[in-house]
């Protein structure tokens, strides 16, 4: 009996999947809301000045939650802001091979083919609030005469 092998045709296929840790993901998050237009202490101190008008805080703070007058009506403007911010971060990755291989034996068909396989993952999940409460007082002529904050983070 006459055995004739035929070239052998080998292929391998590798994919790795790039990971990310979940502390690098919430960084991302984290960074992509600090980008918007939103109340922060920073932004008060920075921004707020005694003698400015009611429009220009409004500019700066947008439109207020509350507003009240004193028993001098002069106006008070209240902003107070509540952020629950939730981060879910999960990356994956893997590495597979494939390996497939054949030849001719005599009047046959010799086939041949393997595989291997292995999968990670990791994931987080945080929860926080803040609150910033912003209390601007105007004088008789609607311009800012004082103005205070409390920030707070749990």
């Amino acid at each position: 009996m006459r055995t004739i092998i035929g070239p052998a045709a080998i292929a391998f296929a590798m994919t790795v999947s790039g990971c990310q840790s979940a502390s690098e993901h919430a960084a991302e998050v984290h960074k992509a809301q600090d980008a918007g237009s939103k109340i922060t202490v920073g932004k008060v101190q920075r921004e707020i000045r005694v003698g400015m008008s009611g429009s220009d805080v409004v500019e700066v703070l947008g439109a207020p939650n509350m507003v009240t007058t004193d028993d001098k009506r002069r106006e008070t403007w209240v902003y107070d802001k509540i952020s629950t911010e939730t981060v879910h971060s999960s990356s994956s990755g893997g590495v597979n091979a494939l390996i497939l291989g054949g030849g001719l034996i005599g009047a046959g068909l010799l086939g041949g083919g393997g595989g291997a396989g292995y999968q990670s993952g990791a994931g987080a999940t945080s929860t926080s609030q803040r609150t910033l409460t912003v209390i601007v007082k105007f004088d008789e002529n609607n311009l800012v005469r004082d103005f205070a904050y409390r920030s707070s983070s749990f």
